[in-house]
């Protein structure tokens, strides 16, 4: 058979004019593997709006699941007994011809599809293409033709965050329908966290009963009031959970669609609400000071594997996502429990501590038949034999374990943390920071051209995460979700020689409108916004190039957050939505912004500015004064300007500029920019001087 790649087949489309070709096979998403057109003097060679007659050559099993998945197709069959020679739909699954795992193969002819595919799973995909060509413009009016697709990566999935908000499972019913037509394969569910714990654990009935609850209906009340929790049925109490009839529910619906549910029970850390129900397993006698589980009690190991017991009994995933992300580890130094175990393991640091765990709770669920997979801090301290990596700082823990041989999830923080505003973040609802429009995530390559075979064998696929502090509406959750995902979903079926953001991005605004007409609330793409505009050309100015000295004694700007170092404030770039683009350059220190440009020679000055940002979320606040001084012989200097700013605490980001204007000669400028009385940080882009 002979394949040729989707983009070529588009641009050969283009040259010669084959416009309904292009509109037939340009609306599938993700973007197949390969598409070959029959030459033919008729253009429209197979109406598939009539009835078709189906026949399927699967198991029972597989067989309903394809059915169910025509039903909304937009296709008209009858089922057949056999083969038919006109207007048919034959489904077939054939290893032999598709070896591809998840592949399949359609073949459109004057007379009918055919569909043959490796698996049942494959079948299921090849139906979600029709489905999106029923769609597209031609409305089933088809041209004679082949496609021939398969998946890049095994892994393709999304995190959905039940735990600060909870979702209902017909909210979680409708993400799934929308990953089954985008073929994604793995739903992983952040069921547990400090704000709420969300499963129904029958052993541990307090974890429902008080640790699912709390007075305050968002996370950020909670989170940044009065941490607690309350008794279920107390008045005005917000919370949820899912039932062990629930969960199970949705994993039979999402098998039905191809989609596993990977669990998460977070383990060392972000175990507060455990603690706030069971008291005992804390370090100390003040456990409600205490994020992390004491490892150095047995009865922590005695409710974790309780635990996972009811867990397995659910879902039948292969993994169980254990988390291992972000533990203090602060108590476990002072605990005579851990500090104990410690001596009786033969372990030197709290790292291993931890690392104690992890092995422990993979022995435990190895012998039950499961594997499990875990954020990449469990990579600290030794990783555990078996274990999965699933890498959200960046790549670099992803790649240390590919490297020793363990499987890999890329998840990227920078690419796939889809809970940062995804345009113009002042016209964006409150988010948790930084701009991670669409075109950004897309351009992720989990498995880039510098990547050594012998490492990128073991990358399994890839992952966005929607963390939910700061989305307590199901509207808002699709909004942050959808079309973002879409472009996870890409990167994860598509071979990258067959990506292009351009195409993906007509595709992707035609699936937001259908989206719209279904009741979805996705963002709104063709209005975006897009980047800052300062950001996209580099700006000259009198002080461009110039040398800059950092008046304060301390190390001056945040290491993580230098930028291009000493040279930042003057090399005429500006910042973007996000203070984490290398161009915005970060303070801490007790000091703030303290730094004086030197002209070279005396010149006659008219403005001196730069610009600020406000991110209350993650502690990025303006200053609340900038002073502005200059000086002809760098030892006697003039102040100019005194600027306060009152900083309050707002939802959405801001950005100011902080400038002076008048007529002043002078060859060094000394600009001064002050923290507030909020703890954080202030990041300041350039000091432009005309």
């Amino acid at each position: 058979m002979k394949h040729l790649r989707f983009t070529l087949i588009i641009a050969f489309f283009a040259i010669v004019g084959l416009n309904e070709a292009s509109a037939q096979y340009s609306q599938i998403t993700p973007a197949p593997y390969s598409i070959e057109r029959k030459d033919t003097d008729d253009m429209a060679t197979f109406d598939a709006t009539q009835e078709l007659k189906l026949y399927i050559d699967a198991d029972s099993k597989t067989a309903e699941r394809i059915r169910a998945a025509i039903a909304t197709s937009g296709l008209k069959v009858k089922e057949v007994n056999k083969p038919a020679k006109k207007a048919f739909l034959n489904l077939v699954i054939d290893p032999a011809a598709v070896k591809e795992a998840e592949g399949y193969h359609i073949a459109t002819t004057p007379e009918g599809i055919n569909i043959k595919a490796h698996s049942g799973a494959g079948l299921f995909y090849a139906i979600q293409s029709i489905r999106q060509m029923m769609e597209g413009e031609l409305k089933g009016r088809w041209l004679e033709g082949e496609i021939y697709d398969y998946p890049r990566f095994e892994y393709r999935g999304i995190l959905i965050d039940i735990s600060r908000h909870f979702r209902s499972v017909e909210f979680l019913k409708r993400q799934i329908d929308m990953m089954a037509r985008l073929k994604m394969n793995r739903l992983h569910l952040h069921l547990t966290d400090a704000a709420g714990w969300r499963i129904e654990i029958e052993s541990y009935p307090r974890l429902t009963e008080y640790a699912a609850w709390r007075k305050q209906a968002t996370w950020k009340e909670w989170g940044y009031g009065e941490r607690g929790h309350v008794e279920m049925g107390t008045e005005g109490a917000y919370g949820g959970y899912l039932t062990k009839e629930d969960a199970k529910e949705l994993v039979r619906y999402a098998a039905e669609r191809y989609i596993t549910i990977i669990p998460e029970i977070e383990m060392p850390g972000h175990s507060e609400e455990v603690i706030a129900a069971y008291p005992e397993l804390a370090c100390t006698p003040r456990p409600e000071r205490q994020e992390d589980l004491c490892i150095g009690k047995e009865a922590t190991f005695e409710m974790m594997q309780a635990i996972l017991d009811e867990i397995i009994e659910i879902f039948p995933s292969e993994y169980i996502h254990i988390g291992g992300d972000e533990a203090t580890k602060r108590s476990w130094g002072e605990c005579e429990d851990c500090q104990r175990r410690m001596k009786e393991e033969g372990l030197e640091s709290v790292d291993e501590l931890q690392s104690y765990m992890i092995h422990r709770i993979e022995k435990y669920l190895n012998a039950r038949g499961r594997q499990i997979i875990g954020w990449d801090e469990i990579l600290e301290g030794g990783l555990a034999p078996n274990a999965t990596v699933m890498s959200w700082r960046g790549e670099e823990g992803g790649r240390a374990a590919a490297e020793a041989g363990h499987k890999v999830v890329m998840s990227p923080h920078a690419y796939c943390y889809i809970d940062a505003p995804q345009d113009a973040p002042p016209t964006q609802p409150e988010a948790i920071g930084g701009y991670l429009p669409l075109e950004k995530v897309y351009s992720y390559d989990p498995t880039p051209k510098d990547m050594p075979e012998e490492v990128s064998k073991y990358i399994l696929g890839v992952q966005g995460n929607l963390w939910a502090e700061f989305i307590p509406t199901d509207e808002h959750y699709e909004m942050m979700l959808w079309p973002r995902a879409m472009a996870i979903a890409e990167i994860g079926w598509s071979q990258q020689q067959n990506r292009e953001y351009s195409d993906f991005r007509r595709r992707a605004i035609e699936i937001v409108e259908r989206m719209m007409e279904e009741g979805y609330h996705p963002f709104d793409l063709k209005n975006e916004i897009g980047e800052r505009p300062e950001s996209l050309q580099p700006i000259k100015h009198l002080a461009l190039g110039k040398s800059v000295t950092y008046n304060l004694p301390s190390r001056y700007y945040a290491p993580q957050y230098g930028a291009a170092g000493d040279a930042t404030l003057t090399d005429g770039l500006r910042g973007t939505w996000t203070y984490a683009d290398g161009r915005w350059q970060g303070f801490l220190g007790r000091g703030g912004v303290d730094a004086t440009i030197d002209m070279g020679e005396v010149m006659e000055i008219s403005s001196i500015s730069a610009d600020f940002m406000q991110y209350c979320g993650p502690g990025v606040f303006m200053p609340c004064l900038v002073e502005i001084a200059v000086s002809e012989d760098g030892e006697n200097y003039t102040k100019i300007a005194d600027i306060e700013h009152e900083v309050m605490v707002e939802d959405v980001p801001s950005f100011k500029n902080f400038g002076w204007e008048g007529s002043v000669k002078a060859r060094y400028i000394r600009y001064k920019a002050h923290r507030s009385k909020f703890s954080g940080f202030l990041f300041i882009d350039e000091i432009v001087v005309r």
